[in-house]
């Protein structure tokens, strides 16, 4: 069970220097992800922006233009970062800011540091360019680029006091971690098509004529597309349907969170529905102003009270008080 640190170590003028440069990173490289941290409180809002500086430096690496040997190299010296981290060998003076932010937020909250372990090997998978021949193959890499960074993120959010369930906590914000990363391969296909990478199941595209991939702005001659598309979509409308069982575990502030970042990538998920050649066109988003609702939509508590009516755990609690 995950509770929420009530009072953060006070941080000294190094760390939050060092805090303001992972907040930076986050802000001009993570729209969406920032988007939804700002409704955080301070300290929950630094620490994210620490585990979100962390994890883009190794999305870096495995995006880069190095060769893979290279990239390996840089990816296991990442990890033993990480490792002096974990050890609390990394003072506050040290010259890299992103390790004295995420040892910082460390110390301040319960975040289960194996998760960045996880993103790196994902990364790994992806400097090999391991493909995924079903759903379940696929899932063993969504959990480490995606459902990993859910059960960090709940190190820092932690659980309400008194709430009911939140021994599946970690298992919903994994599950939601898969959702946001199940949109994002829908978002990306044709740019990922170009990178060489495929990352839909081969027996899904087999399934619908589309094995033939996605590099040209039409889907290939003979496919069912748009089906190959609705059947991803619904798979991950199941995931958010399931990882969204969170967001009464959370206290209103960081249900605010993760409802906004859930909610844009179910709106992208909505467009992608409705136009799913829109895809090999170009990158799918959302104006500000969507982006705008959906926070406030957080903030106000609606999805979580939807979650909340819907949650038998939550209505046999009711009956019982």
């Amino acid at each position: 069970m995950i509770r929420t640190v009530e009072s953060p170590p006070p941080a000294s003028a190094p760390v939050l220097a060092a805090y303001s440069y992972c907040e930076a990173v986050t802000g001009q490289q993570a729209r969406n992800f920032a988007y939804g941290i700002r409704l955080l409180p301070t300290p929950k809002r630094r620490a994210m922006s620490a585990l979100y500086a962390f994890s883009r430096r190794v999305d870096d690496i495995g995006d880069g233009a190095l060769a893979a040997d290279v990239k390996v190299a840089r990816l296991e010296d990442t990890r033993t970062l990480l490792d002096r981290v974990r050890a609390g060998k990394v003072e506050e003076d040290d010259t890299d800011p992103v390790a004295v932010a995420l040892s910082h937020a460390a110390s301040a909250f319960p975040i289960p540091l194996g998760g960045l372990d996880e993103l790196i090997d994902g990364v790994l998978m992806d400097v090999r360019g391991e493909t995924y021949e079903t759903w379940d193959d696929l899932k063993v890499y969504c959990r480490c680029v995606a459902g990993a960074i859910g059960r960090l993120s709940l190190g820092v959010f932690g659980t309400e006091a008194g709430a009911r369930g939140t021994e599946r906590a970690a298992e919903y914000a994994d599950t939601l971690g898969l959702a946001l990363q199940l949109t994002n391969i829908l978002r990306d296909v044709r740019e990922d098509a170009e990178d060489g990478r495929t990352y839909l199941p081969s027996d899904d595209l087999a399934k619908f004529g589309c094995s033939a991939g996605f590099e040209g702005p039409t889907p290939p001659e003979g496919s069912d597309f748009t089906g190959l598309v609705h059947f991803e979509v619904r798979r991950a409308r199941a995931l958010f349907a399931e990882g969204y069982r969170l967001l009464p575990l959370l206290d209103r502030r960081s249900g605010a969170c993760v409802a906004a970042m859930a909610g844009i990538y179910r709106r992208l998920l909505d467009r992608i529905e409705r136009d799913p050649e829109a895809v090999l066109r170009g990158r799918v988003s959302l104006p500000g102003r969507e982006k705008a609702y959906v926070a406030v939509r957080g903030l106000s508590g609606l999805d979580t009270r939807h979650v909340s009516r819907r949650s038998p755990v939550r209505q046999t609690a009711r009956r019982r008080t």
